[in-house]
């Protein structure tokens, strides 16, 4: 919100001599944020002047029109000056930077010569001036307001302070003038003057144009007045251009500058339409679905069923609460206009601005909340500026549809606010502050019942009231008390569970990520998942941050995807990535969730029925992965990674998780989104705890990755807890090792195969691990050869090779009996 010191004095008696720094520190203690307070005088540097033109001579013969001027700035001798514009002549008076003046925007004047005469200082139009976007010419004062020589910075208004500030989403009535004001009043407790304080002609029997509402939730209130025979080429004045273009708004015409500088002042936004070209009567409704309408900036939009409209007989005319249409505008030429001052739903208001992208000055104002009392107040204003500026003959006829609800009573015990904010507070002392507000306050037993002002429509709940208590009480009052520091019970199991997963997957070369929770639609598709997987059903948000991802995700696959896409986008070849967070699976119930209020703590029935109907959040773990998984150098050739990495990768994870080797397992598997023939089941004690393997090629197609990308995610709160695992003695006698070559069907998975040899092994066996894989035609159609090295040890004494073969033996029989496994060579 940018406006002026002068403006805002014209409601509130400041102190004379109040200072930038003392203005700072009350907007700041407010509540606002200061963004800058800058004194106009001093954005152009050295002499600034009144000066009244002698003579003028034209000059010919270049490509533009040049005059040579004398001009008199109140010095010994008259200054010479070249000057490019025309609308002005002997004798009048104009503003004159003389040399060694610097200009906004850092631009320095000096005595120069230029199209061969000199010139000492320059005459200047508003825009190089920053005064307004005006280029059309120079200024030209009044005759005789004031002598050459003077200083010209009050004459034309640069002797202002502009400031600007930043309003919380909350307090939408301090985008005003008449906010601000009352609360710089409240602060130094000097009078204040509403602006809206004044009488304004009610409702009459008959309306000067027909308008009906279909919806009273969307808009609650709609005013309008009517004005005929306006001069469509009456100016704005000239107060009033300043002090929009200080407000950062382009100044256009007289109605729509008023509709403008009202909003600025008053905070109530308002639109001019065309009397001459609006069909029938309006409608104000939701929009019906496939209608569109362009806005007064050009776009043609296509409307949501959500957006509310104002309508003629040709269908919508405007974007209510944002932006007008091109059918209805004003225009050059308009001598008939209706004012049109409303009430609009800021919920409605702030979904439709972000779906269409406009975030127009009225739009932001409405979705702060705007006081539902003015529109009959800005409509009188408006009427009164228009007509003693361009005359016109004004329909005594006013129209209000007003369906506005009262402010409801809050209830506020008395020792809520001293309790809460720490300071001690006496119910006479509380009403006092709320009542500074604007709110009445009766005490009633240990209770305040408060009505909240028209203007505060965040004012809802009694902890809202105590917040205006602490506010106006002062913040820097409340003491600077640290809370005690209780005992903590430092992490939890499932904590240190994440932790430690983390840590192993980053020391194993894994670089963790965060993404946004959030999907697009098309995602399930992209992802290849079946009509009837239950990952498709996602939870839609009511209002995303992105309509373009409006879904909660349900794997961790997609961003993750969408993260390892930009990295190799960025130049990154290599890239092993993993990320640990919620997925979101909705349960499909038809249920309506309970109405739970703040008063109370629900029942055991309502707390059941609420989380009947909140998603399931488990933990879940992604890693993706492509290029070489160890890089190539002088060392010798790299490797790519493949599905075995991001197998591997899931039972480190496992690992980590505390889990020892012997309750993992892995087995062959097809799920998407991964490639049907290279995919592997994750089991942990026979349960399956996710899957991992390379993507399918559809799925890498489809968010254009690279061939063999690999990744895998596992289900995190389907671990089981950590064991209490004793440690083992270390036995100091030596091993026995013994290589074992198998030769068996290529479909029985090697996992399989060394559980197997694990289980007949006995006690004697330490590990046993595949080191080789051999496919050949001389051993037989689908047939392949599996090695493995088993290591035997003894705790107690050191081990005969008639024991160490007896226990193989018998690992190779269980693999025979169970799997048809021959030894290769026997």
């Amino acid at each position: 919100m940018k406006t002026t010191l002068s403006w805002l004095r014209e409601f509130v008696e400041l102190p004379a001599g109040i200072t930038a720094s003392e203005l700072d520190t009350a907007l700041t203690n407010l509540g606002m944020e200061v963004e800058s307070i800058v004194d106009q005088a001093a954005t152009v540097a050295g002499d600034l002047v009144v000066g009244r033109v002698l003579t003028i001579e034209e000059l010919t013969g270049f490509k533009k029109p040049i005059r040579f001027t004398t001009v008199d700035v109140g010095r010994d001798a008259p200054q010479e000056i070249v000057c490019g514009a025309r609308n002005f002549a002997e004798g009048d008076l104009v503003v004159v930077i003389l040399p060694g003046g610097e200009l906004p925007g850092g631009f320095k004047i000096g005595a120069r010569k230029t199209y061969g005469r000199n010139s000492n200082g320059m005459i200047c139009s508003a825009a190089e001036l920053g005064l307004s976007g005006d280029h059309s010419g120079i200024i030209v004062l009044p005759e005789d307001s004031v002598a050459p020589g003077a200083d010209a910075r009050p004459v034309v208004g640069l002797d202002e302070v502009l400031i600007e500030v930043e309003i919380t989403p909350d307090r939408g009535y301090e985008m005003s003038v008449r906010g601000i004001a009352r609360e710089l009043a409240t602060y130094f407790g000097v009078p204040f003057l509403d602006p809206a304080d004044l009488d304004a002609p009610g409702a009459t029997a008959g309306v000067p144009h027909p308008v009906a509402i279909e919806d009273t939730v969307g808009c609650d209130r709609f005013a309008a007045r009517v004005v005929r025979g306006i001069d469509p080429d009456a100016p704005s004045p000239e107060w009033m251009q300043r002090r929009l273009v200080a407000a950062g708004i382009r100044t256009i015409s007289l109605p729509v500058d008023i509709t403008n500088y009202l909003m600025l002042e008053l905070g109530q936004p308002m639109h001019v339409f065309d009397l001459n070209r609006l069909k029938g009567g309006l409608v104000v409704r939701r929009a019906h679905p496939g209608e569109k309408l362009t806005t007064l900036d050009g776009v043609a939009r296509a409307l949501d069923a959500e957006d509310m409209v104002i309508c003629d007989e040709t269908g919508p005319i405007s974007l209510a609460a944002v932006m007008g249409g091109e059918t209805s505008e004003w225009q050059e030429g308009t001598v008939d206009v209706l004012l049109e001052a409303a009430h609009w739903d800021p919920v409605m208001v702030g979904r439709t601005a972000r779906r269409h992208k406009l975030f127009s000055e009225a739009a932001k104002r409405w979705e702060r909340g705007v006081d539902p009392q003015l529109p009959l107040v800005a409509l009188e204003r408006a009427v009164e500026i228009l007509t003693e500026r361009a005359g016109g003959d004004v329909d005594e006829r006013v129209l209000d549809i007003n369906h506005v609800t009262p402010p409801q009573v809050v209830r506020l015990p008395v020792a809520v606010p001293s309790s809460l904010i720490g300071l001690s507070y006496s119910a006479a002392e509380v009403a006092e502050l709320l009542t500074k507000v604007g709110c009445s306050a009766e005490l009633i037993g240990d209770e305040l019942e408060v009505v909240p002002p028209s203007w505060r429509p965040d004012l809802l709940a009694p902890i809202d009231l105590v917040e205006e208590v602490a506010r106006l009480g002062g913040y820097n009052e409340i003491p600077s008390v640290l809370p005690p520091a209780g005992s903590s019970k430092g992490l939890t199991a499932a904590q240190r569970q994440r932790r430690s997963i983390g840590r192993a997957l980053a020391e194993n070369g894994y670089v963790e990520v965060l993404s946004y929770p959030f999907v697009a639609p098309g995602t399930a598709d992209a992802l290849g998942l079946a009509a009837d997987d239950p990952r498709r059903s996602a939870v839609r948000l009511t209002n995303p941050l992105s309509e373009e991802e409006p879904l909660l995700r349900t794997s961790l696959l997609a961003p993750l995807l969408g993260t390892l896409k930009r990295n190799l986008s960025r130049g990154r070849r290599d890239v092993a990535l993993f990320e640990t967070g919620t997925v979101f699976l909705p349960h499909l119930t038809a249920a309506a969730p309970p109405v739970l209020g703040v008063d109370r703590r629900p029942t055991v029935d309502e707390w059941t029925a609420a989380n009947a109907i909140v998603p399931e959040q488990p933990w879940h773990l992604a890693v993706a992965l492509t290029g070489d998984i160890d890089p190539a150098g002088w060392w010798g050739e790299g490797r790519a990674a493949s599905w075995a990495d991001a197998v591997e990768a899931a039972r480190v994870a496992v690992a980590a998780a505390g889990l020892p080797a012997s309750r993992i397992s892995v087995r062959a598997a097809e799920y998407a989104p991964w490639h049907p023939g290279r995919c592997a089941e994750i089991l942990v004690d026979g349960a399956v705890v996710g899957h991992a393997g390379e993507l399918h090629p559809s799925v890498i197609a489809a968010f254009d990755l690279p061939k063999r990308t690999s990744a895998a995610e596992l289900n995190l709160t389907l671990l089981p807890a950590a064991p209490v695992i004793d440690a083992t003695r270390i036995s100091t006698f030596p091993a026995a090792l013994i290589d074992v070559a198998l030769v068996l069907d290529r479909t029985v998975p090697a996992a399989d195969v060394q559980a197997a040899l694990a289980e007949g092994a006995g006690e004697l066996l330490e590990s046993v691990s595949l080191f080789d894989v051999y496919e050949s035609e001389q051993l037989g159609s689908g047939k392949r050869s599996l090695a493995y090295k088993l290591t035997f040890r003894a705790p107690d004494r050191t081990l005969t090779s008639e024991e160490t073969i007896a226990a193989r033996d018998t690992a190779v029989a269980v693999t025979a009996s169970r799997f048809g496994a021959v030894l290769r060579g026997a």
